[in-house]
């Protein structure tokens, strides 16, 4: 007799194959701060996105370094979504008041965003590298050796000026102007533009978040809170792309 979908013999379940158990049990709260549970569940959340990112986009540079242009763009497509999905995200923060938020943030010292290790694995392969942070991350040894890869291994733009070199190593400007010979091409540069546009975004809502909740309060992991995120608003993966628009 055939069995039901699913059924396997009971040797796996929706819970197991997801790891509920260690999953659900992640949220563990210091305080009885109503809204601690919602801060730390956002965060994670953010966590695996991040992770879900780098696998993208580590799929999205090999394939254009292999010279592909159809899965880069699938890979692309996706990666606009999830971004999209971190920007509204700020949205479910802000529904908790600065007053909540005072009620726990003295126990997350000196813990930080500043800190998050998948965060700037995403800046490093994105091309925005930054050797000084392996000095001041709090990170283990797997971590920081992730990170080290990620500061060696190529870019998305190197991934870029590799697929260009795959097709005629055209100038950028050309495939700019010329979309009818080039227009696959000028395609993927709008896709590296939308991954470095949405970055930039959520740069900016999670400052005024922060603003919002702490004023111009130091930062709980040391940096200088919403001042030092404002010092980042000007950070581009990409400048060649943004630079060429004056050429058109």
């Amino acid at each position: 007799m055939s069995k039901s979908f699913g059924e396997e013999g009971g040797r796996l379940d929706y819970g197991t194959y997801l790891g509920l158990e260690t999953l659900l049990s992640a949220q563990r709260r210091r305080t009885e701060a109503h809204d601690e549970l919602l801060f730390i569940t956002v965060h994670q959340i953010y966590e695996l996105w991040f992770q879900q990112l780098l696998f993208e986009l580590e799929a999205a540079r090999d394939a254009m370094l292999a010279g592909e242009i159809p899965g880069v763009r699938h890979l692309f497509r996706r990666v606009r979504v999830i971004e999209r999905l971190l920007v509204e995200q700020i949205d479910v923060l802000q529904t908790m008041t600065p007053q909540d938020f005072l009620t726990f943030r003295s126990e997350l010292e000196p813990a930080s965003g500043f800190q998050s290790v998948q965060y700037r694995e995403i800046e490093f392969l994105s091309g925005l590298k930054d050797p000084s942070y392996l000095e001041r991350v709090h990170a283990t040894a797997d971590e920081k050796a992730r990170l080290e890869r990620r500061l060696s291994e190529p870019s998305l733009w190197d991934g870029y000026l590799a697929l260009l070199a795959h097709h005629g190593n055209p100038e950028l400007v050309d495939v700019l102007l010329d979309r009818d010979r080039y227009g696959a091409l000028f395609e993927v540069s709008e896709d590296l533009l939308d991954h470095d546009q949405a970055f930039a975004l959520w740069r900016v809502r999670h400052v005024t978040m922060v603003e919002r909740q702490i004023g111009g309060r130091p930062g709980t992991g040391g940096s200088t809170g919403a001042g030092y995120l404002r010092s980042t608003l000007d950070r581009r993966f990409f400048p060649e792309l943004w630079a060429v628009r004056d050429r058109l």
